[in-house]
């Protein structure tokens, strides 16, 4: 738990937006320890304890292409209607219980039919799941489905995403390795999505630098980019303290282009040092619009609640900086406008009194 100026209770109740989280990425060990054995399925450990700090351990190894190995054993879980609607459901469940108000959750369906489960089973599957978690009426969530880039199903995806936008569904995503696999490869898909009106965001940024970024924005026409961290390649900060921006970083910041900054997971990727030297700080004070998100709640043993802690530990951050971050993600979201307003009145409310 961060030490931090801001009570780590207050934080916790305090509304929260997020919209980089993969469903993947956020069982709880226990559920997975009783899923594999029902199935045969052989983990690393057998223990729910031992078994999460395994995935803490194995996704901090500083190389991105490790940390996606972890997910062999989650995905493996993942493969029936019952256990995708099961980790759907306790996936909001703690997100509840972490004071989110919205979230978009990112997953792959074409990684969850080795059970037999067709495209649209999987995805009603998960929409089952979240719906029982939504009538609660203390979070709204939202699917995007994501194409992974070694493989060649995003047309296929995206046309599911949009046979699926008002079931559930909010965008389309790309995921993976970004490295020899450029968001270009799927610029049919991007063009359709387009055509349809169905927003999405790129994976860029992460694991790969600049050209990432471009070709994302720029090609493809993201509405957000994921992770986008790397966009701090183009700005140069100098010894007296000044700051001059490149051409790429300008365009993002001045276009409003949504970083979905995800600083634990950055730090177990290599992707920066340590939370102190997240471009987060830097980005912020600069006025892009940064958001705060979790990635993979399992893998990096986080949460929203304790995302935020980091960061204000880290910077200085009080109730305005947390509410502007949580207000940045809310008018980013795939949601309509009217649905993203109201939300964003109660996130204002709620913040007004937490600063008493």
């Amino acid at each position: 738990m961060a030490s931090t100026a801001l009570p780590w209770d207050q934080i916790q109740a305090a509304p929260k937006v997020v919209l980089h989280d993969h469903l993947d990425g956020g069982l709880r060990p226990s559920t997975i320890v009783e899923l594999a054995g029902a199935i045969g399925h052989e983990l690393p450990a057998s223990d729910a304890v031992a078994l999460g700090e395994w995935f803490r351990e194995s996704a901090s190894s500083g190389s991105l292409e490790r940390y996606l190995e972890t997910f062999v054993h989650t995905i493996a879980v993942m493969q029936s209607a019952e256990n995708l609607t099961r980790v759907a459901r306790e996936f909001a469940e703690d997100l509840v219980a972490d004071g989110v108000v919205y979230a978009e959750v990112r997953w792959a369906p074409e990684n969850h039919l080795q059970g037999g489960l067709t495209l649209d089973a999987a995805i009603a599957a998960v929409a089952a799941g979240f719906a029982e978690v939504e009538a609660g009426g203390k979070i709204v969530v939202r699917q995007l489905l994501t194409a992974m880039r070694q493989f060649a199903r995003a047309r296929e995806i995206a046309e599911l995403a949009v046979f699926w936008r008002d079931k559930g569904v909010a965008g389309f995503d790309i995921a993976g390795p970004e490295a020899g696999y450029p968001p270009t490869r799927f610029l049919d898909a991007f063009e359709y999505l387009a055509g349809e009106n169905l927003r999405f965001t790129i994976h860029a940024g992460e694991g790969f630098g600049l050209p990432s970024i471009w070709e994302a924005v720029h090609p493809c026409g993201a509405d957000r980019l994921g992770h986008g961290v790397r966009i701090v390649d183009d700005i140069t900060v100098g010894r007296d303290g000044s700051v001059e921006l490149g051409r790429l970083a300008a365009y993002v910041r001045d276009r409003r282009i949504p970083l979905e900054l995800c600083p634990t997971s950055n730090v177990q990727t290599g992707a920066v040092g340590s939370i102190g030297e997240h471009p987060f700080g830097l980005l912020a004070s600069l006025g892009f619009r940064v958001t705060i998100n979790t990635d993979n709640r399992l893998m990096s043993g986080t949460s929203m609640t304790q995302e935020t802690a980091l960061l204000a530990e880290a910077f200085g951050y009080g109730w305005d900086d947390l509410e502007r971050f949580a207000v940045n993600a809310m008018k980013s979201a795939f949601l309509p406008y009217d649905e993203r307003v109201e939300l964003i009145h109660g996130i204002k409310d709620a913040y007004a009194d937490l600063r008493g």
